[in-house]
């Protein structure tokens, strides 16, 4: 027996327009769209029903998992925890991302990111979770273990979305080095010796192991229809090296000039939505506002306040004028969808999965009231 409901008296959100109307849902996809008041179903009251948003790169798991230093929670309960805040953030696709390649300093050993992602398969069948989670698998590149760490993945089908990154010195996020001083010197109490010892080591490592690395994952990726992101590109160089490889998403470019190179060969331009919230990056590096605002950013991502991923579209649409509310949606909706080959999601449009968020916006900050998953109400 098929199930159906209204959602009613709402100002729904398309991908090039906004409608006022209703929405039906018939077995947990989206059945028919029609304009007009109605007093059938779930009256929205004239709040925002939008596509559910789709997150492309969330560390927020981790944050869950190892909430201090040396710290590792139960990996279930940091699991459902991340959970719950992604889906009442209005977030109903998550790739969580889990970071592959270790040294000294940083990272995780061989096998935990492994344990992590077999903890969320059992999280999805025994039906704890809310959201739909995927993984995406951030690599060190100039660690020299991380090929050993994809090993543990090659043939899981949850990955869908590698990112190639390289956190050395002098390049890249961090080409100055006031903010990796900051990261890394002040922040761990290093000496100035040891902290000069530290930086000459990640070059060495990255000059002997990043280039190899990225073409070996860029490999794999290719072989298996996975998409695959830059991280942090600088230069145009940088950003001809990432079309070499096959890169589809650019995410964080740290220039303009990286930015701008990157959207007009058709790769997918993401930056944070907290970089949108705060006015600028936390690392020193371009705004995503200025990208927004010289049309070269295509998708946003929570990155680390997964509702910084509902908030930032609407302070783009008040504050930048050749952007309007649906095409800032689109940069959590159907732009990430089509960029990792999602074409189920991310746009109300008849056929498509019923992920759809209530929102109400009585001034300033969002309120998200309602979410639902493939018609099942989940917040």
């Amino acid at each position: 027996m098929s199930s159906e409901q209204v959602l009613s008296n709402a100002r729904i959100v398309l991908e090039d327009d906004i409608i006022d109307g209703s929405v039906l849902i018939r077995d947990g996809r989206i059945a028919d769209i029609s304009e007009g008041a109605s007093r059938v179903g779930e009256d929205f009251e004239g709040d925002y029903l939008l596509p559910g948003l789709i997150e492309l790169h969330t560390d927020h798991l981790e944050a869950h998992y190892s909430p201090r230093p040396g710290v590792r929670w139960l990996k279930i309960a940091a699991i459902q925890a991340h959970d719950a805040q992604v889906v009442t953030s209005g977030i109903t696709t998550v790739f969580d991302c889990l970071r592959l390649g270790s040294d000294e300093e940083s990272g995780f050993p061989k096998g935990e990111m492994r344990s992590m992602a077999d903890a969320l398969a059992q999280a999805k069948d025994e039906g704890r979770l809310r959201a739909d989670h995927l993984i995406h698998l951030r690599c060190e590149v100039s660690t020299n273990d991380v090929l050993e760490h994809y090993e543990d993945f090659r043939d899981d089908p949850q990955v869908r979305l590698v990112s190639l990154m390289d956190h050395a010195p002098g390049q890249r996020q961090f080409q100055t080095m006031e903010q990796y001083t900051l990261y890394y010197k002040t922040k761990r109490g290093l000496t100035d010796e040891a902290f000069a010892a530290f930086c000459e080591r990640q070059q060495a490592l990255s000059a002997r192991f990043a280039a190899p690395h990225r073409t070996a994952l860029a490999q794999a990726c290719a072989a298996r229809g996975i998409t695959i992101a830059s991280h942090d590109d600088a230069t145009l160089a940088h950003v001809e090296e990432s079309i070499g490889y096959g890169v589809r998403l650019a995410e964080f470019p740290t220039s303009f000039e990286a930015a701008e190179a990157s959207h007009r060969a058709g790769l997918s331009v993401l930056m944070g939505a907290p970089n949108v919230v705060r006015g600028k990056s936390h690392s020193g590096n371009i705004a995503a506002r200025e990208l927004a605002e010289r049309g070269v950013l295509d998708v946003l991502s929570s990155d680390y306040v997964p509702f910084s991923l509902i908030h930032a579209p609407f302070i783009l649409a008040d504050e930048v004028e050749s952007i309007d509310l649906p095409s800032a949606i689109a940069l959590v909706t159907a732009t990430p969808a089509r960029t990792v080959g999602l074409s189920d999601r991310g746009r109300i449009v008849v056929g498509l999965r019923a992920d759809i968020v209530r929102v109400r916006r009585p001034e300033g900050i969002p309120v998200v009231r309602s979410v639902w998953r493939e018609g099942r109400r989940v917040a």
